[in-house]
């Protein structure tokens, strides 16, 4: 039997629009609060109370609740207590994705901002990009940026200077090795890096500089050594010093390439078991050394780890700095990125690195002013020498 609609001929008031709104909005609350209850747990409710509370409440209308929202993210994550997590506002996003691809904007140099008290002491120079075109060499060094000085303390602020968007130019005062100065100008471009460059030095020592361990990095780094031995390379230098890390992907592919078979990587995240990470057969089947310092993290300490564990590589530099933890970076709504340590890692052995690093076979620090690669590098002689005695 249909329902039957009695007219009282009387009309119902019609409630205002926002009043609907705010009905809709309560009861939904109302039917999902032990929902959040469960999910959130009181201290993320007292989070999403105190944004409502600022959105709806807080005096002024027009406050920046965007930049109050990257504070407290930031805030929040290093309220976590784990030095390697961390926050990305929208902007550092996307900058960090660019970088992680092996592309960037800017004029294709490497910089160290703590060499030299004059400013940016340049360490390599990209071939063919923005930096080489104009004349800057490696051992030079970025004493202003458009006129201003980036001596000092100013060296902090140094590499923003040079960085801005493809097409603008920027104008570099260079202090030469000579004492000399000059003013080149650079054009800003996108540039597309390889991660990994090599040369075969005196003796058929081959040498490979890996700088990441992103996008391509794998590919790149086999290509170099492919090439080397090649050229008859009898022995390989591994220099993974100032390299931060990057993908696990790429780091299995490099381990799985360069040694025997065998267990090369365990992972050990928080929701599954542990991961075992195993290499074939095939390998490069010659003398390695690694070289290694302060700088050299994540994936970059774990190569030299496993790479001294599986075929005795010797490894030289300092000590790094044991981080032992791989992140994810999470893609959060507001444009930014939540990276967060998801899981440890250690050698295939299960050796872990976290708070000790690697103690080299032979410590030893870079002199004050020396280009990695270069013929005053004392950390690569070393090695050069420790190959050389294994082969006499």
């Amino acid at each position: 039997m249909e329902e039957q609609t009695v007219h009282t001929g009387k009309k119902r008031p019609k409630l205002a629009g926002w009043l609907k709104v705010l009905i809709a909005v309560a009861l939904t609350l109302a039917v999902s609060t032990g929902v959040w209850c469960a999910l959130l747990g009181p201290s993320g409710l007292t989070m999403v109370q105190t944004y409502l509370l600022a959105r709806f409440a807080f005096v002024e209308a027009d406050a920046d609740l965007d930049g109050a929202t990257d504070k407290a993210l930031s805030a929040f994550v290093d309220g976590l207590g784990d030095r390697w997590s961390y926050y990305l506002s929208a902007e550092n996003y996307q900058a960090t994705t660019q970088r992680r691809a092996n592309s960037y904007v800017g004029v294709g140099i490497t910089v160290d901002s703590a060499a030299r008290e004059e400013g940016l002491l340049v360490q390599s120079v990209t071939p063919k990009g923005p930096a080489d075109k104009a004349g800057v060499l490696p051992g030079d060094v970025i004493t202003a940026v458009d006129g201003q000085s980036i001596a000092g303390d100013a060296r902090k602020e140094g590499t923003e200077l040079v960085a801005g968007e493809a097409g603008t130019q920027v104008v570099l005062t260079l202090l030469g090795e000579d004492g000399s100065l000059r003013d080149v100008t650079c054009t800003r471009a996108t540039l597309h890096t390889p991660s990994a460059s090599g040369r075969l030095l005196e003796g058929g020592v081959g040498y490979v500089r890996l700088s990441n361990f992103y996008s391509g990095s794998a590919d790149s780094f086999r290509q170099e050594v492919d090439a080397l031995l090649e050229e008859g390379a009898k022995s390989l230098i591994v220099d993974v010093r100032g390299d931060p890390g990057g993908y696990v992907t790429e780091l299995e592919k490099i381990l799985d390439y360069l040694l025997p078979e065998g267990p090369v990587f365990t992972q050990k995240p928080r929701w599954w078991g542990q991961l075992v990470y195993q290499s074939d057969a095939d390998c490069v089947d010659l003398p390695m050394a690694v070289l290694v310092n302060r700088h050299s993290y994540s994936a970059a300490e774990l190569l030299a780890a496993q790479l001294r564990e599986s075929v005795g590589a010797p490894i030289v530099g300092e000590q790094t700095t044991g981080k032992g933890y791989s992140q994810v970076t999470f893609p959060l709504f507001n444009g930014g990125g939540a990276g967060l340590s998801t899981a440890t890692y250690c050698t295939g052995s299960g050796y872990s690195l976290i708070g000790e690093g690697i103690i080299p076979d032979v410590e030893l620090s870079l002199e004050e002013g020396a280009v990695m690669g270069g013929e005053d590098d004392v950390q690569l002689q070393a090695a050069i020498r420790l190959l050389r005695s294994d082969e006499g």
